[in-house]
């Protein structure tokens, strides 16, 4: 096997196989428990080319990476982003990678659904929590819900897997709960609920205030629905349940309640060349400079290599009257979630 594609392995022996891209921190929306209403972007000379994006995701794959997701901010505002996912496909093609998707917020899917499929992409995330206009409004303050369900239907259409990404929010979304898994599993879609993470300054709200534990969440669900312990995984953290009356998969991802560190796969990239190894650490590796400094991979190689044998064991997560702060100062759209 040549150097440059040995497996990554981290200090506690956890192949990293699964690489999250933020190829823009910029979005459409500005959820209330993602982004403050006034935010304030990264310049554009600070973000890697679509070109230095695909040689990075490449020496990723090299090095044994299967599974590529691109996320944002909202990654298809990114301009030209579908020619990055293009090239990216070439992996596919090849074997060397076995999934390339993303996360999205469906506003451009109506636009962008059949290029995906056309890409190679099989499977999306939607970010979607709640089926009440007005609701969907003031979560995402600048979002439309006509215009994202227009664009689930237009991945159907295309043939895309959907899986409906729903953040819990306690006095927010909670009395919906019902509605939503009714509502997936007559579109087939799989639900995911997650915890809000205490990430970046978001304005006036209060994460303890917005903070809804998925175990009490889940005892309420389990009141009106048959859930089945099921093996299915994606490579993610979501933990999955069969839901009897819908047919469809139900999964939870619970970094405060119940961490799944031990198990983590996974590094992210953010769109300035800077690699976190873990979502809730503020340990960094700076790719960009590697990257740019020589047109031979030896150094970004390398690179690479010293960040992921820098892999921490786990998170610091909290939220508690003590904690209702922000565990770490950048916000979920910078890193990409």
């Amino acid at each position: 096997m040549p150097p440059g594609s040995a497996p990554l392995i981290d200090p506690y022996a956890r192949a990293i196989s699964y690489l999250r891209v933020s190829v823009t921190d910029r979005c459409d929306f500005r959820c209330v428990y993602c982004m403050a209403e006034d935010m304030t972007f990264l310049p554009k000379a600070e973000m890697l080319s679509l070109e230095e994006m695909d040689r990075l995701c490449s020496a990723f794959v090299r090095m044994g990476v299967r599974k590529l997701r691109l996320t944002g901010g909202e990654p298809l505002v990114r301009r030209n982003v579908m020619q990055l996912i293009r090239n990216l496909g070439r992996h596919l093609k090849t074997g060397a990678l076995e999934e390339l998707t993303l996360t999205t917020n469906g506003s451009q899917l109506t636009k962008h659904a059949e290029g995906l499929a056309e890409a190679g992409v099989k499977r999306i995330n939607v970010s979607l929590d709640t089926l009440d206009p007005a609701k969907f409004e003031k979560l995402t303050r600048w979002g439309k819900l006509d215009v994202v369900l227009d664009g689930l239907q237009a991945a159907k259409r295309a043939g895309l897997a959907v899986k409906i990404n729903a953040v819990a929010l306690k006095g927010q979304n909670e009395d919906e709960i019902d509605r939503l898994i009714e509502w997936s599993g007559a579109e087939g879609f799989d639900l995911v609920f997650i915890e809000v993470m205490p990430m970046g300054e978001i304005g006036d709200a209060a994460r303890l205030d917005q903070y809804l534990p998925l175990s009490l969440l889940r005892a309420r669900i389990q009141q009106n629905w048959t859930l089945a312990e099921t093996g299915y995984r994606t490579g993610g953290p979501a933990r999955y349940f069969d839901v009897k009356e819908t047919g469809q998969r139900l999964g939870f991802i619970t970094p405060l309640t119940h961490n799944f560190c031990e198990s983590c796969n996974r590094v992210r990239l953010t769109c300035t060349g800077t690699l976190y190894m873990c979502l809730g650490q503020d340990d960094a590796a700076d790719l960009r400079s590697p990257l740019r400094a020589s047109d031979d991979d030896a150094l970004l190689d390398g690179a690479i290599r010293e960040a992921v044998a820098r892999k921490p064991k786990g998170h610091d997560f909290v939220i508690d009257r003590r904690h209702s702060g922000p565990a770490v100062p950048r916000h979920m759209s910078v890193t990409g979630g």
